[in-house]
């Protein structure tokens, strides 16, 4: 049992990209944890998608031994954070898990939106951050100006923040002696009922669900039965340990340490990220504050592209969510597309990442419908149904309202493009709430605004009307009610559910405009003429037609009498009404992702 006065719990966080995994690499080969000879680049980030990317998708814990100054030798457990706004939740459990946190921000780029959310997690959990400098010896480096930036945001002196170079290894030895300065050590009894909290978990074959906790107040031994607090489930333990990076079997964790518990659980869903674990021969009376399960924000459906492909395309989805919990899926039918899963994620980046898992880990072909979100839907009979599909909306005489989900948006950028994305957020329906210069140059800017607006490429927007420089920080605020209608699309006279998208009445012309002129260009021609409508309930907004294919059946006719050739005109003009009354028409990968650009481009911005 380690002296809980030389134990030092922290997390990193950063916004995406500002050298949150190098300095986990570095501070994990400074200390010893993991020798040269096995040491690679992100080695937290073990997920070839993460180390391409260049961001962490999983969260990681790490223990390392560092004798400081004073001649003790300190345990300090490291937890590696995603940086990415979709996984805010696993951000802010890795945060409950620890008593102070390393603040990284990048020299170049400063402090941007993330970094401010991740500040206003920390101070909520009361936590003691530590700001750290990175990047220090890029050409582009202003470690003056940032450090006066992170004085402004958590008042600290400049001569308080470590001013590092994860790259080069520059001052690593500072941010673990001021870890050990000024991160207070844990306090928790050791005897009393064992309350850990889950901070995030993985599934292995042989040992069930793996836990990873952070253990507040008593004792687990090795061999007791645990209880979950918020499922009621309980189970018998495999073994405790703790991460040198790998799993590393201990005979018990005590009040301060953070380690893992084998559970034994074949089910994610049983041991959920924030739930609490206790002992059932001694249960704790009331679980640890904070538990609310993961809320997907984004749907999307996925069909196999083979129809004899959808049992894999269910066992991988299985697979995928014993190491994911915040992934939900039901079946779904489609008249389009067949048979698939209707599935819901954290965001758009959580969806690309399960979508590309599915692809390469599984080898599966899949199509994708168009993201979508939640909404409520108030019945004429007063009762409330969710609906995150739009075909699955009742017929316009049962609605009384719809509503949707609004969400808070900060955006920080240089003061020069305020215009730009004022210009741009109004035309989302946004409304402007708040701004505040952070110096003479950067500005935070406050919005309010529809989820369904978010998601459809507004952050490339954003980015390419700012030149890069802009970060978005987003999170739920309210649902609230639109004059919205659902708006279909007709290829052949039938409606193909999978491009069926609720929008707002004032957008549906120019979307159902600008949704048929890209289908006319991307469905393949056929030997009859293809109407390709988009409709609100019965009214037709706006049609294109794919031209049919034209044989020339009057190639043969070396003159001779006008008849014959009518004759044949008008049996090649018979012959292609049979065809378009039984023809099918096949409606490529393509046509059902050119739903998400839709609305994007200043054209029908700039029409409205």
């Amino acid at each position: 049992m380690t002296d809980q006065r030389l134990i030092r719990n922290f997390s990193i966080i950063a916004h995406v990209d500002h050298g949150k995994s190098t300095l986990a690499d570095r501070l994990l080969e400074v200390t010893g944890t993991v020798d040269k000879r096995t040491m690679t680049e992100q080695l937290l980030d073990s997920m070839d998608l993460e180390r391409e990317k260049g961001i962490t998708i999983k969260m990681r814990a790490v223990r390392m031994e560092y004798e400081a100054a004073d001649g003790q030798t300190y345990v300090l457990n490291l937890i590696d954070t995603p940086g990415h706004v979709d996984f805010s939740y696993e951000v802010s459990r890795s945060l409950a898990a620890g008593e102070g946190a390393l603040l990284v921000v990048d020299a170049a780029q400063g402090v941007e939106a993330q970094t401010v959310a991740n500040v206003y997690l920390a101070l909520d959990n009361d936590l003691t951050l530590i700001a750290v400098i990175n990047k220090i010896d890029l050409p582009s480096a202003m470690p003056d100006q940032v450090a006066d930036e992170i004085s402004d945001l958590i008042g600290l002196l400049p001569e308080e923040i470590v001013q590092t170079s994860a790259k080069t290894g520059y001052g690593i030895d500072n941010v673990l002696q001021a870890v050990v300065d000024h991160i207070p050590p844990p306090t928790g009894d050791a005897d009393a009922p064992v309350k850990a909290l889950v901070f995030d978990s993985h599934y292995d074959q042989y040992k069930g669900v793996i836990a990873y906790v952070k253990v507040e107040e008593g004792t687990i031994p090795a061999d007791a039965r645990i209880r979950m607090m918020a499922t009621k489930k309980e189970s018998e333990l495999i073994e405790v340990g703790v991460f040198r990076p790998d799993l590393r079997p201990v005979k018990s964790l005590s009040a301060g340490e953070v380690g893992y518990v084998a559970t034994g659980f074949k089910n994610v869903g049983d041991c959920q990220v924030g739930d609490t674990v206790t002992l059932s021969a001694r249960p704790a009376p009331e679980p640890l504050p904070g538990y609310r399960p993961a809320k997907p924000m984004v749907f999307a459906g996925f069909f196999p592209v083979e129809s004899e492909d959808y049992p894999e395309l269910r066992d991988a989805l299985e697979r995928l969510r014993l190491n994911d919990a915040s992934l939900v899926y039901e079946a779904d039918s489609s008249d389009a597309l067949g048979f698939g899963f209707r599935c819901g994620f954290l965001g758009l980046l959580h969806m690309e990442i399960i979508q590309e898992r599915l692809e390469r880990e599984y080898e599966l072909d899949l199509l994708a419908t168009a993201p979508s979100v939640e909404y409520e839907v108030v019945k004429t009979t007063g009762e409330i149904v969710r609906v995150d599909n739009p075909s699955d909306l009742p017929d316009p005489g049962e609605i009384d309202d719809i509503r949707e989900p609004y969400m808070e948006i900060g955006i920080i950028s240089p003061s020069r493009y305020i215009g730009a994305i004022m210009d741009l957020v109004t035309n989302r329906r946004g409304e402007y709430e708040h701004m505040e210069y952070l110096d003479e140059d950067r500005v935070s800017l406050k919005f309010v605004m529809p989820l369904g607006e978010l998601i459809v490429e507004f952050y490339d927007q954003l980015k390419s009307r700012t030149q890069g420089y802009a970060s978005l920080d987003y999170q739920f605020k309210e649902m609230r009610a639109g004059n919205l209608v659902k708006l279909d699309v007709l290829v052949n006279g039938q409606p193909v559910d999978a491009l069926s998208v609720i929008t707002h009445r004032d957008e549906a012309y120019y979307r159902g405009r600008e949704l048929v002129a890209q289908l006319r260009k991307l469905i393949p021609r056929q030997m009859f003429d293809v109407p390709v409508q988009a409709s609100i309930g019965s009214r037709i907004v706006a049609r294109e037609t794919v031209k049919a294919l034209r044989k020339n059946v009057l190639s043969k006719c070396y003159g001779g009498d006008v008849t014959r050739k009518r004759k044949l005109l008008e049996k090649q003009k018979e012959g292609k009404q049979r065809m378009k009354m039984v023809g099918n028409v096949e409606i490529p990968q393509e046509a059902f992702m050119s739903v998400l650009t839709i609305g994007s481009g200043d054209k029908a911005l700039s029409e409205r």
